[in-house]
Formats: structure tokens, C-alpha cells, sequence
């Protein structure tokens, strides 16, 4: 079955928060099932970044035992590396999959981690932009869709060094076709990407595969000065750029296939997030998105 047949059976989410382990602080950071409770429309689901060593914290676990939405963001697989899907890591994965259902996994496609899986070893590094880089990543992502019965939507990563040859959509678009699968673009990263590279905000959307767009990212970011250069970081704060908003807004409206929009900002606490969960609240209903879902 082809990605036209498989995502009309995909869940519509609607807005949803991130997590990973460790991300809740009591009294302190966003809880997400107060902001499910006092915030429906603002919680639907939840992601959950899982990181199989560490496995899922208590905050995820009540969520997913109450049966609510859930997305897996895997935190520790580079897909484009064979050696990578070793049967203790798979099964682990798989077990958890099947245990508590996900509506799909997905994650940022990039290197997760130099050299063996270790805690020591963790990273987040883009992939090489070439297109010899391009049949690797997709068979990565066929491989775990195929072990887990599940879509694997890759993510754009962030970073300040993106060496290669090709426009970070230009990769991508080239990775959706090769893996016959969706996408999650985060509009931040992209952001960062852009910036960096001199583009405007949205150079390069209008020739990419809108409809393969089936999960967005918004995040803030902040710019730092570094040995005389504006470094921008993906820091998951309350501040937004306005080029993140131009990208949102500009595949908001010509994604047919979007399913589910995290606004990540679990680091923060709920009053700081009301702004960033009704700017996007409000252009998804300008937009007529997510109107079958009902938190």
C-alpha cells in the first residue's frame, strides 16, 4: 500500500506538547495533563520523545495509560546506518510499540549518536545533504516502518554546520519519494536552516511536496553571538521568530495531509505557553485543520 492509501488511515491529532524523559519539573514546567484538563484543544496528544534506555517517565506513562494520543519521537536511531537496528534495540522498540500504540514514530533524521549507542556517545547532528546520502536514510525508514507496522515520518534537524550540496527540501523531498513516506517538518529548524543559509523563510516550499507534510513543528529559538558570528538555537522557548511563523503559516495552508501540529515548549510553564498554543490554535482554525478531532 502506497503513502496516498496509508495516510488517509492516519489518526487526525490535532495540537498537541512535547515530552521526553525528565521534562516535567512540578510547579515549574508545562504539565501536559493540566494543559489537557484546563486546555483541551491545546493537548490533544502528546509526543513523546523515548530514548530506549531511559524509557518512558511517570509524567508520559500516566498519559498513555489514561489512553490518550500519543506520538513516538525516537531519540536514539541514526536511520541511515544498517548497524544502527541491532535486534536488542528493535525488539525493545517494537515491544513498546505494540504494548502502548502510537499513532505513528518519527524523529529527527540525522545522527542521534558517534559511534556506539552509549549515554556518553548522544548527539543531534544533521544528515549529509548529498544525494548519495538519500537511498540510505529511506531504507532506514522503510526498515522501521516495516518492524514496527507503523508510519516513520522524518524530521528536519536543526544545526549550525549543514555540509552537502543540496537545499535541506531538496533532500528531503528527494528521501519522501525514495521512502514512499510522509514527513514531519519543523518549521523552526527550518527556520535556523535558512537564516543560515541567506534564504528567505519559505525558498524552496513552493517546489517541495506539500502533501507529504503530515506533522509540523513549532518551537521557539533564540539568536546568541559566538566568536562574532548570530548563532540561532533551537532552545524550545516561548519566543518564536517571525520566520517560524512565515513557514507555519505558508505549509499550514497547503498541506492536505496534515494530521498534527506540537507546539514544543515543554521546558516552560503553562501561562508562558498560552500565547505560542493560541497562535496556533487560531491559524488552524483559520484554515479549517483538525476539525474532526475532539480532545
Amino acid at each position: 500500500m502506497g503513502f496516498e492509501s496509508r495516510v488517509r488511515a492516519l489518526p487526525q491529532l490535532g495540537i498537541g506538547v512535547s515530552t521526553e524523559y525528565g521534562a516535567h519539573t512540578p510547579g515549574q514546567t508545562l504539565d501536559p495533563m493540566l494543559l489537557r484538563a484546563q486546555h483541551p484543544a491545546f493537548g490533544c496528544f502528546l509526543e513523546v520523545g523515548v530514548e530506549i534506555a531511559k524509557g518512558i517517565d511517570d509524567d508520559a506513562r500516566r498519559w498513555i495509560d489514561a489512553r490518550h494520543p500519543w506520538t513516538y519521537h525516537f531519540l536514539d536511531i541514526n536511520l541511515d546506518e544498517p548497524e544502527d537496528f541491532d535486534a536488542h534495540w528493535m525488539s525493545q522498540v517494537c515491544a513498546l510499540v505494540d504494548a502502548e500504540a502510537p499513532a505513528w514514530l518519527c524523529g529527527d533524521a540525522g545522527l542521534w549518536h558517534f559511534g556506539p549507542r552509549e549515554p556518553e556517545n548522544m548527539l543531534l547532528l544533521p544528515p549529509l545533504l548529498t544525494a548519495d546520502a538519500v537511498l540510505p536514510m529511506a531504507e532506514g525508514i522503510q526498515r522501521l516502518r516495516s518492524a514496527t507496522s507503523r508510519e516513520v515520518l522524518p524530521e528536519n534537524p536543526p544545526g549550525t554546520i549543514f555540509l552537502g550540496d543540496l537545499h535541506l527540501l531538496d533532500y528531503f523531498a528527494r528521501v519522501c519519494d525514495a521512502a514512499d513516506t510522509g514527513m514531519l517538518l519543523d518549521c523552526a529548524h527550518l527556520a535556523i536552516y535558512q537564516r543560515q543559509h541567506e534564504h528567505a523563510p519559505t525558498a524552496g516550499l513552493d517546489a517541495f511536496p506539500l502533501d507529504r507534510v503530515v506533522e509540523l513543528h513549532v518551537a521557539g529559538s533564540s539568536v546568541k553571538e559566538h566568536a562574532g558570528q548570530n548563532i540561532i538555537e533551537d532552545d524550545h522557548g516561548t519566543t518564536v521568530l517571525p520566520d517560524t511563523w512565515e513557514i507555519f503559516d505558508h505549509v499550514l495552508a497547503r498541506a492536505p495531509n496534515l494530521k498534527a501540529v506540537v507546539y514544543e515548549c515543554e521546558r516552560n510553564s503553562l501561562e508562558e505557553t498560552l500565547e505560542g498554543f493560541e497562535r496556533v490554535h487560531a491559524a488552524t482554525t483559520a484554515h479549517r485543520c483538525f476539525q474532526e478531532v475532539s480532545p
